[in-house]
């Protein structure tokens, strides 16, 4: 029997993970299921779904057959958005969006951990929040700002490590090109919502 296309996001979103090598990824490599659970997710689409269709052109991808079998296998996702007019604009609701392939909600099962896809529009300032998750970030197409805790912006390319503690404040602000980023989240407050700040 062949197995739903959405698995094999989740198992090259760990393939991404585990080939860093990366001190802070242990952990959450650690807390990866062994198992194969599934569960069925109705798909649901964004308008910034659009911009997928722009990242296999850019230069610099980090591990492009992952991203690629994401602009593939788009459409049969869950896209949600964490927040609502008036807290944030329309601008930014068009520009934003994320999907989770691995936790307590996404296609694949896991308990102590969340993974998934963040996508922004190009010229998308992301405001400063935080969560009681512990956070990576593992950008895939698109050099971005980020900005965590009283820290300076800093551009980080795709394959960089962006490591987040629980409660941390951070914020993200793309410029021409839109961002794909893998997300991770471990610890307290898994199903719990980014907010933020005042």
């Amino acid at each position: 029997m062949q197995q739903p296309a959405h698995t094999d996001l989740a198992d090259l979103a760990r393939e991404a993970v585990a080939a860093l090598h990366s001190a802070p990824l242990a952990a959450f490599l650690a807390d990866w299921p062994t198992g194969t659970e599934r569960r069925r997710v109705a798909a649901a689409s964004l308008p910034v779904l659009h911009w997928l269709r722009e990242l296999p052109g850019q230069a610099g991808l980090h591990r492009p057959e992952l991203v690629a079998a994401l602009v593939e296998r788009a459409g049969e996702l869950n896209w949600r958005r964490s927040y609502s007019e008036p807290a944030v604009s329309a601008q930014f609701l068009d520009n934003y969006g994320w999907s989770e392939i691995l936790g307590g909600s996404g296609p694949r099962v896991a308990a102590r951990i969340a993974c998934g896809f963040l996508l922004l529009g190009p010229a998308t300032h992301y405001p400063r929040h935080r969560h009681e998750a512990e956070e990576i970030y593992l950008p895939l197409a698109g050099t971005a700002a980020w900005q965590q805790g009283e820290c300076d912006w800093r551009d980080q390319a795709p394959g960089t490590v962006i490591h987040h503690q629980p409660l941390e404040p951070h914020a993200m602000r793309t410029h021409a090109e839109p961002l794909l980023a893998l997300y991770l989240w471990r610890g307290a407050g898994l199903a719990q919502k980014a907010r933020l700040d005042d």
